[in-house]
């Protein structure tokens, strides 16, 4: 039996920003606006194909870009769609500084011709042209086989000349760029949750360490995260167990681990929960940095796993008696034990004690919705910071 993962209240963002209109438009508008520079290009399917496995020209899996979730029958019906010549959405590319293309937005169609043209799929759940349900690229008999061969997906390529772009009211960076495509982009399909946004925002050192971490045995073991056990070579591997795994699969996991970094800064503790996690992300760190922040996790998160005799995070049963891991209990715990590291010799010593006080707090209805966050404001994270102290060290 699985066992769910409470991830408390949603991000909330209650930052307002007031920004005051400028009192000419027009001129507003010839000094400070920005245009991209772009071209369109059709590629054919098995342009496509050859382009990804290549891996020359176009990176499908740049290290921004969220993880692959399109089940079969998705994959099968854009087919569909191709060989109907139904109109589908271009896809978007980004000229990096590589002189390669990096895609930011149609991962999911690209992978999807990829993996048929390859013959990794079947066509499923085809509402129109049901006898093809079954059929495999390279079993296609001749007139759909050249239907898909002259098929093609329409690419608009966002061409920069340099990293950044100056203004009258200031110099966008990369990053900003990116926030402006993302946001615009990011209103159709499978739209990106918070945390896949902050991926795809904020490349870098940070957030690489942040998915290492996330592979992790013992990280793994906890949230129930079939493990990275495979050898596979090939970039574009996607475990189909983990892809069936929803904390994995939305990037959750990513984000619990964002929000130990997030809220071990009291000063980061401020507005609302997304805003802390926001902030959080855009640090800049060194590889060395970043490999040390990943054994503090480590060590903290192993200490957690003992003192809890392997069951760290958990509420307890629910009505229907399925186990829960919390969020909430789990950011508080690890920001409490990072607070308390130098008592850590002492807190060990007194684990059964400890494991009461959990027991006790799970068990007094004042104090259960603080530690499961049922409210994300920067006071209820303080509280339930306070209160998991309390509970590792009542002195």
């Amino acid at each position: 039996m699985s066992t769910e993962v409470f991830m408390g209240s949603p991000e909330e963002d209650e930052e307002v920003e007031d920004v005051t209109p400028p009192t000419n438009p027009d001129d507003f508008f010839a000094n400070s606006a920005f245009r991209m520079i772009y071209q369109t290009n059709n590629f054919f399917l098995p342009q496509i194909r050859d382009l990804i496995d290549r891996g020359e020209v176009l990176n499908l899996r740049p290290a921004y870009q969220r993880r692959l979730r399109w089940t079969v029958p998705q994959k099968s019906k854009l087919i569909e769609s191709l060989l109907l010549n139904i109109p589908v959405p271009p896809i978007f590319l980004y000229e990096s500084n590589e002189a390669r293309y990096e895609v930011m937005d149609g991962q999911q169609r690209l992978n999807s011709v990829r993996e048929f043209i390859a013959g990794d799929f079947a066509l499923s759940g085809l509402p129109i042209l049901t006898p093809l349900n079954g059929l495999r690229y390279s079993r296609c008999p001749p007139r759909v086989r050249r239907a898909l061969d002259r098929a093609s997906l329409s690419a608009i390529v966002l061409l920069l000349e340099s990293e950044t772009v100056e203004s009258s009211s200031r110099i966008l960076t990369l990053t900003d760029i990116r926030r402006f495509i993302f946001d615009r982009l990011n209103t159709g399909g499978t739209k990106l949750n918070p945390q896949e946004i902050r991926n795809a925002l904020n490349p870098g050192v940070f957030n690489k360490t942040l998915i290492e971490i996330t592979r992790l045995p013992l990280f793994t073991t906890v949230f129930e995260i079939p493990p990275y056990t495979e050898t596979d070579p090939n970039e574009y591997y996607e475990n189909p167990d983990r892809q069936k795994n929803n904390l994995y699969a939305s990037m959750g996991d990513c984000q619990l681990v964002l929000r130990y970094f997030a809220l071990r800064d009291d000063a980061n503790i401020r507005g609302s929960m997304k805003s802390m996690l926001d902030r959080a992300m855009e640090v800049k760190i060194t590889k060395a940095e970043g490999e040390v922040w990943k054994q503090d996790y480590q060590e903290r998160f192993q200490f957690l796993y003992n003192l809890f005799e392997g069951h760290p995070f958990r509420l307890p049963p629910d009505e229907r008696g399925r186990e829960r891991l919390s969020a909430a209990v789990y950011d508080a715990s690890m920001v409490a034990i990072n607070d308390l590291w130098d008592e850590r010799n002492r807190i060990e010593t007194d684990k059964a004690n400890v494991q009461q006080r959990m027991m006790e707090a799970m068990n007094d209805d004042s104090i259960v919705p603080i530690l499961t966050g049922q409210q994300n404001t920067a006071n209820a994270v303080r509280e339930r910071i306070r209160q998991m102290r309390r509970i590792l060290s009542p002195q």
